[in-house]
């Protein structure tokens, strides 16, 4: 089970001064282990090949000789264009290609079609083709109204044809590159998942366990315990 590391504060509580990581009914008791070189080299590459960084990957599995995961590295080139076409807000080309490297994926995963779909939509309204945009609203965003979760998107979204100045609208956030790398990461996260690969790197899951874990013990030992996790301090160190 694949678990978003954000959601760690609701799974993790101390007792005995050990951790216990609850899913549904099973529990797993973790220990420290010293961590040696290979731990290390593993948490590297898996951020490596998350973020699609191939040649920096060829590189430190030269530098390491560590195994090559072929199997990864198959799909790095292809994810690495998805995920700047979506980017970029070319949310046509990104749906294309998914559905060519995951078949089905956007079919069983209605709320990132949408959120693709939306891009193309928020593309179009900021080129100022607002007949074209809505069109396509129409065509491809309406048949997700049935639902009612999208109801509220789908009402911020038309707003923005309201406006001369759609950045200067209420709804900005929606043209911001922020939720352009939102939906890009979300896709990415998505793929992987697709191909039985895990959806968050090792690194991202060890960073927000060791903050929780801190903030839990200083929680509990109140002004004893432990000063809060801090990844500026912990990089300068």
């Amino acid at each position: 089970m694949d678990v978003d590391p954000r959601q760690y504060e609701h799974l993790l509580c101390p007792s005995n001064g050990l951790i216990f990581l609850h899913f549904g009914a099973s529990i797993s008791i973790r220990l420290l282990q010293a961590v040696n070189d290979n731990d290390i080299h593993n948490i590297v590459m898996s951020y490596l090949v998350h973020n699609c960084f191939k040649e920096t990957v060829e590189s430190f599995i030269a530098c390491t000789g560590m195994k090559q995961p072929s199997d990864y590295l198959e799909d790095m080139e292809k994810r690495k264009k998805i995920f700047q076409f979506a980017l970029e807000g070319n949310a046509l080309m990104a749906i294309e290609l998914t559905e060519q490297l995951a078949t089905n994926l956007l079919e069983k995963n209605k709320d990132l079609h949408f959120d693709l779909l939306s891009l193309h939509f928020v593309e179009l309204v900021c080129s100022r083709k607002c007949t074209e945009a809505l069109e396509f609203a129409q065509m491809k965003l309406a048949p997700f109204d049935k639902e009612q979760k999208y109801v509220e998107k789908l009402e911020d979204f038309m707003a923005l044809l309201a406006y001369e100045e759609p950045e200067k609208s209420p709804m900005f956030h929606l043209l911001s590159l922020e939720y352009r790398q939102h939906v890009a990461e979300s896709l990415n996260r998505a793929i992987l998942a697709h191909a039985n690969h895990p959806s968050y790197t090792a690194m991202e899951r060890l960073i927000q366990q060791t903050t929780v874990v801190r903030q839990c013990l200083n929680q509990e030992h109140a002004k004893d315990g432990p000063p809060p996790f801090s990844l500026k301090d912990f990089l300068k160190s």
